[in-house]
């Protein structure tokens, strides 16, 4: 795990926002102003017990005094938003990350569109107020379960910019849904696309926006949850560290992270699912095997970095820069 620093907040507010979501408003325990954050920035947050989870920014980028996060309580979950909701309290202190960014607007657009689905919509929320401040073309399209699932809707409301955000509910009448095919139709330079929610749903967004033409570098978006696929094919392999020279084998049953933590070679990890990007490591010599939903297809095809906690090897041995 990491050695990084980090920062001590204490849990200023805790908040039920809709059916299943919390917030979380977190304040620098020393009562100084924190570090600053681009909208669709996240932090590690260490929860009890150990575990580490990436949770998105959602308050104004201009807030220099408080960070705010909202959870939804997964039912699928590893145990990460359980902690939150169960053992996170108002008044606690935990210990966080800076802020990181791997979902930044392209400010040299022209136009946005920002698609969230259920709790994907934390880091929308944040670039629709950035560009709102800004007085940036955007359109948001917010899709939930239900009304009464839906995090933030009296803030959204209540915004200036509410005429520019319309919601979406599965359960509401058929011609309010979400029509991807129309909505996407016509791709253009200089407008880009933005999508964070369930698999999939950016899934659909996004083999619906390929289909129709968008050029890869006009989308733009972040899985917060993956499923990391588990193949028939899975053999074991070694992977070689280049700064020493060390040979670890990769069993078929073993990650290689997990591989080399037990040879004694620690890499930082956060989701341990191939969303977050925080084991990101350069290949040298040898073809991975990509399993991860961090990289784009240009960046895969490289062949040149992979994310160890879920991909693996197409060749006999990978040699990594570590």
């Amino acid at each position: 795990m990491s050695n990084l620093p980090t920062i001590a907040v204490r849990v200023a507010r805790k908040q039920q926002e809709a059916v299943d979501i919390c917030t979380y408003e977190l304040v620098a325990e020393d009562g100084g102003p924190l570090p600053a954050f681009s909208a669709g920035s996240h932090v590690d947050v260490h929860l009890p017990g150990g575990l580490t989870r990436q949770y998105s920014l959602c308050n104004d980028p201009t807030e220099s005094h408080r960070y705010l996060i909202g959870v939804l309580r997964d039912p699928a979950s590893r145990g990460g938003s359980a902690a939150m909701h169960d053992l996170v309290a108002e008044g606690q202190v935990l210990q966080i990350s800076a802020p990181n960014n791997h979902f930044p607007i392209a400010h040299d657009a022209s136009r946005h569109l920002l698609l969230a689905g259920g709790i994907g919509v934390t880091p929308i929320l944040c670039m629709a107020e950035r560009l709102a401040n800004t007085g940036a073309d955007f359109e948001m399209h917010y899709c939930t379960r239900s009304p009464e699932r839906t995090a933030f809707h009296q803030r959204i409301a209540g915004a200036a910019f509410a005429p520019k955000v319309h919601f979406h509910f599965d359960d509401g009448a058929p011609e309010q849904k979400l029509d991807l095919a129309s909505q996407l139709s016509a791709p253009a330079s200089g407008v880009h696309l933005y999508v964070c929610g369930p698999k999939g749903f950016m899934d659909a967004v996004l083999n619906t926006a390929r289909e129709k033409g968008w050029p890869e570098a006009q989308l733009h978006y972040e899985f917060f949850a993956g499923t990391v696929t588990k193949s028939d094919s899975d053999a074991s392999f070694e992977v070689q560290v280049a700064s020493s020279g060390k040979i670890v084998v990769v069993p078929k049953d073993k990650t290689v992270v997990q591989a080399l933590a037990d040879a004694g070679v620690d890499v930082q990890v956060s989701c341990e699912q191939g969303v977050c990007g925080t084991c990101l490591t350069r290949v040298i010599e040898g073809i991975p095997d990509h399993k991860d939903m961090y990289l784009t297809p240009e960046e895969q095809a490289a062949n040149d970095q992979f994310l160890p906690c879920c991909s693996r090897s197409k060749t006999p041995r990978l040699v990594l820069d570590l």
